[in-house]
């Protein structure tokens, strides 16, 4: 059985609207997730380029880079 530790889990949340961005991240700071937001492709490239995430989360429709 695998047990998560939600508080060694990262998780990048990717979206260019600023509420869907704050929710992701009250949700899931709630259940104790380690939380990194970018609001962008590139500012999320920039973050991957320098830390682990486990997941990722994204929008699939923003502007600039999908």
């Amino acid at each position: 059985m695998n047990v998560v530790d939600n508080e060694s889990t990262v998780i990048l949340v990717v979206d260019d609207d600023p509420i869907n961005l704050r929710l992701a991240e009250f949700v899931l700071k709630k259940n104790k997730y380690k939380v990194l937001k970018a609001s962008s492709g590139r500012e999320a490239l920039r973050l991957l380029s320098s830390t682990k995430v486990d997941l990722i989360m994204l929008d699939y429709l923003m502007p600039e880079m999908n």
